[in-house]
């Protein structure tokens, strides 16, 4: 398949690895900031391709992992109650709140629907008139300009009975929180192609020359990542500190205006809690003023529902690159995707979930 098949080439990726071992002369950490690819690195092995001197650590890349319990547990709330049908992507169902998750709301009688768009709850919103339709909005920048549309369209077609409960949240301001850390490891980013291909790489402008850091705009393949490896540390090598595009493929600088408009007729950028992180400013999106009536949780009141992370869970840590899943004394017995502690063992983007799926004898002998 072209644009697939070249960049899973084998060959291809063995020099790759190969060119970055030639030009390394020292020991340099990359953070990924997408779950997609911590999955191929992981499946494929990219990592154990590198010289001992190239670390790559995981960011918080997984929006679905960085959803905070307290909006899993109002969720939860929300998807219980008789008259409302939840609808959300499949990853969701599985995360879990305080008590319990929401296939466990499903399996007790709750209406909840796994939908591929949020324009599909439009559908059903008007197929069910006497319901409330709720759509749990969560997602980078990738999948905000959907919600958006979804918004856009229940406006314009009166629509009274959807409702949103946003999670949206952003990367760039996730970036800098990282950057900004006192025991900052990370000496460079792999930025993610999809997020770039709606915003663009504008945004990253700023910050590589803020920070003294390169970031390289990267696709999912194995090869995508082992070019992206290859520019960032070229660029660690020669003392440069630049916004690079290796996804071109996909991204153009300017990004998709038209989705960027959209996003900012429904949405403004506010203040969003990440899971065992903490609130980072500036770094989530809320609807504005004019779709208020779209927001669920004014809809169904649910400020007075506090929750707190599990004291176990180490999913803070591993989202900011601080620790791998492995370092996790409950990963792989306490913590499975049959039984989660937290988001990053269930989600197809999770960290954890990759180690446990393609590396959990080795994480196990390593934590032995």
């Amino acid at each position: 398949m072209k644009y697939v098949d070249e960049y899973r080439d084998a060959t291809t990726a063995k020099e790759y690895a190969a060119a970055i071992a030639k030009i390394t002369t020292r020991p340099w950490t990359i953070m990924e900031i997408c779950g997609g690819q911590t999955h191929s690195i992981v499946k494929f092995g990219i990592d154990q391709l590198l010289p001992d001197e190239i670390t790559l650590i995981h960011g918080p890349g997984c929006p679905v992992c960085v959803t905070p319990v307290e909006l899993i547990d109002r969720a939860i709330a929300i998807a219980a109650r008789p008259e409302v049908i939840f609808c959300s992507f499949g990853d969701m169902l599985r995360v879990p709140g305080t008590d319990k998750d929401l296939l466990a709301v499903k399996a007790a009688g709750g209406d909840i629907r796994i939908v591929y768009s949020p324009v599909d709850c439009l559908k059903i919103a008007r197929e069910n008139p006497s319901k409330q339709v709720v759509f749990f909005a969560v997602g980078f920048e990738t999948t905000a300009p959907a919600t958006a549309m979804a918004v856009y369209r229940a406006a314009r077609e009166n629509i009274d009975n959807f409702s949103l409960l946003v999670s949206h949240v952003l990367v760039p301001p996730a970036m800098e929180a990282i950057l900004s850390a006192p025991d900052r490891k990370v000496q460079g980013f792999l930025a993610a192609g999809h997020v770039c291909t709606v915003m663009g790489n504008r945004e990253y402008e700023a910050i590589a020359p803020k920070y003294q850091i390169p970031i390289v705009v990267t696709g999912f393949e194995p090869v995508d990542i082992l070019q992206g490896i290859y520019m960032c540390v070229k660029q660690l090598e020669e003392n440069r500190h630049q916004v690079e595009n290796q996804y071109k493929r996909s991204v153009r600088d300017t990004g998709n205006p038209t989705a960027q408009n959209l996003l900012r007729q429904v949405f403004e950028v506010v203040p969003r809690q990440w899971r065992g992180i903490g609130e980072i400013p500036q770094s989530g999106l809320g609807l504005r003023s004019d779709y208020a009536q779209f927001d669920a949780q004014t809809r169904f009141d649910l400020q007075e529902i506090r929750s707190a992370e599990s004291p176990e869970c180490i999913s803070g840590l591993i989202l900011q690159g601080v620790k791998k899943p492995h370092h996790c004394p409950a990963f792989g017995t306490r913590c499975t995707p049959e039984h989660p502690l937290g988001a990053p063992m269930v989600s197809s983007e999770g960290a954890c979930a990759a180690y446990y799926r393609y590396r959990q004898q080795t994480a196990v002998a390593a934590i032995s």
